[in-house]
């Protein structure tokens, strides 16, 4: 056990803070979404966290990002409101993407803007109030949070759906997780 304060490995490669981070399925890499527009992937697996390379492409800072199962695609949203799809192998984006994930199985569901999330925005909405989304381990269920203090359970995936809606915060709930 080691002291908290303690630090491990300093990651300096972004410009800007980070607003997300995820491990792949297989715990070999981690992924770090930047407000610089970047996504930073490290091999982690000597545990000496080296840069094995930057995914650029974004317009807006990085909001959410996605391993697939196999660890080889990540797909992220941006401020901008896009949905890019890179390859973990030369850290690319793949343009094609949309359509060469089609049979993707994904490890995580984060990403607000994607097929399976477009029915969690109420009509009239410009899709700001939604703060976080996750989907549940089993892929039935997407939960989000919004800027009305709720957090909405939609079956995964949502074309068109009305949530079960549960109150308990005063403001807005920034994120939501399943554990």
């Amino acid at each position: 056990m080691g002291n908290e304060d303690e630090v491990n490995c300093e990651l300096t490669d972004a410009k800007e803070w980070i607003e997300c981070m995820a491990f792949d399925p297989k715990g070999k890499m981690l992924a770090v979404g930047s407000h610089d527009n970047n996504i930073y992937i490290y091999d982690i697996l000597r545990n000496d966290f080296k840069l094995k390379g930057t995914l650029k492409a974004h317009n807006s800072y990085i909001m959410a990002l996605d391993w697939s199962k196999d660890g080889t695609y990540i797909r992220s949203n941006c401020g901008a409101y896009e949905l890019l799809f890179f390859t973990i192998d030369d850290c690319k984006q793949d343009p094609s993407g949309r359509s060469n994930t089609v049979d993707t199985s994904w490890a995580t569901s984060t990403c607000k803007f994607q097929w399976n999330t477009q029915g969690i925005y109420p009509s009239g909405t410009d899709g700001t109030h939604i703060n976080s989304v996750s989907g549940d381990y089993t892929g039935r269920l997407l939960a989000t949070g919004d800027d009305y203090g709720l957090v909405n359970l939609f079956n995964d995936p949502c074309i068109k759906g009305k949530p079960r809606s549960y109150r308990g915060h005063s403001e807005h709930v920034t994120k939501v997780l399943f554990a």
